[in-house]
């Protein structure tokens, strides 16, 4: 698990920078002194993909969860945004057990923006998996008929966040990632950071108990760009590549079995396309995101691939009174705020 003193530090660094609420350049509009909140809507398909031998379409396992939609509420003020996402069981694609089985879905996203570093943290919880390529295995099954094989004790826990720094001191990497500003004039910009988190599989068969666990860490180096038409409408699209190390162990908790340490190398890609309409009060828009990452061992190659749609939509207001004395207070104590 990741120590205490590491979380501190980790916090002691993204407050440490120097922090102050962007005013209007001729470059860029900030919404800091507003409260914003957003309701979000959008696709969550995330699987996991293991191949075996040099052939690995015809060898290969599909992992996937049947919660395919989840929403999720955003609020940002001042420098901070905090997103909670969940799969609401109103949606019929997410109702399938009888076939697919239950599963669960919550994450939980806090984003600093200290000057031009943008700190990432989040806590991720999946449990509930199903093979979604059956027709491999069995070639007479039928989809939507015949259920599939599941495996509803098999949890997915991450703890993780990402480091990034904005080379282009013009680029608002807030107007992309949280609409907390508004890009006036189209500009790019080079974007590395860092990620890292840890990942704990859990699951019972038959009664016997295994765990996981997965440390990984990556550096990466994206290019933004913001396209903005007019003055409302901004198209902003983006690519990231990275090469990082996995480091796991195993054991197998029923029969305490001997621990066993790998390392791996791992090869990292995500990208998307961002397309939304500003006003000072009213936003909405949508993005299409992806990211993919894969590791090897021996014949063995494990992906997980996530790929997903996203709607929006949101309303600026003044800050409530408590809410702005509240923070004001918090900011004389700790001025860097």
């Amino acid at each position: 698990m990741i120590s205490s003193k590491a979380v501190y530090l980790l916090l002691f660094f993204v407050l440490a920078c120097q922090v102050n609420a962007q005013n209007d350049t001729a470059l860029v509009k900030s919404y800091a002194d507003q409260v914003m909140i957003r309701a979000n809507l959008d696709t969550n398909i995330e699987s996991y993909i293991f191949s075996e031998g040099e052939d690995k379409n015809a060898n290969k396992t599909v992992l996937a969860i049947n919660n395919k939609t989840k929403t999720s509420l955003s609020i940002d003020y001042k420098f901070i945004s905090a997103t909670l996402s969940f799969t609401p069981r109103i949606f019929n694609d997410n109702n399938n057990d009888q076939l697919k089985g239950k599963s669960t879905y919550t994450d939980f996203t806090f984003r600093l923006f200290p000057n031009r570093f943008i700190q990432t943290l989040y806590y991720k919880n999946v449990k509930g998996f199903y093979i979604e390529n059956m027709k491999d295995f069995l070639p007479d099954w039928q989809e939507d008929k015949d259920p599939y094989i599941q495996f509803p004790n098999l949890r997915v826990q991450s703890f993780g966040g990402s480091t990034a720094y904005v080379l282009n001191k013009n680029f608002s990497a807030k107007s992309i990632y949280t609409q907390g500003e508004w890009q006036k004039k189209s500009s790019g910009s080079w974007v590395p950071f860092l990620d890292y988190d840890l990942t704990i599989f859990r699951n019972t068969i038959e009664n016997e108990k295994s765990k996981e666990l997965q440390y990984n860490i990556g550096g990466n180096i994206g290019y933004f760009y913001n396209w903005v038409i007019g003055k409302k409408v901004n198209i902003a699209p983006y690519l990231a590549l990275g090469l990082g190390g996995k480091f796991a162990s195993y054991r197998d908790v029923e029969n305490r079995g001997t621990k066993e340490n790998i390392q791996y190398v791992t090869l990292r890609m995500e990208g998307g396309l961002h397309v939304g309409y500003n006003t000072d009060r009213f936003l909405f828009g949508g993005k299409m995101n992806f990211n993919a990452d894969a590791y090897q061992k021996s014949n063995q190659t494990t992906e997980n691939n996530n790929v997903y749609g996203l709607l929006y939509i949101g309303y600026r207001f003044a800050p409530p009174r408590v809410v702005k004395n509240t923070y004001d207070k918090i900011q004389k104590k700790i001025p860097i705020l």
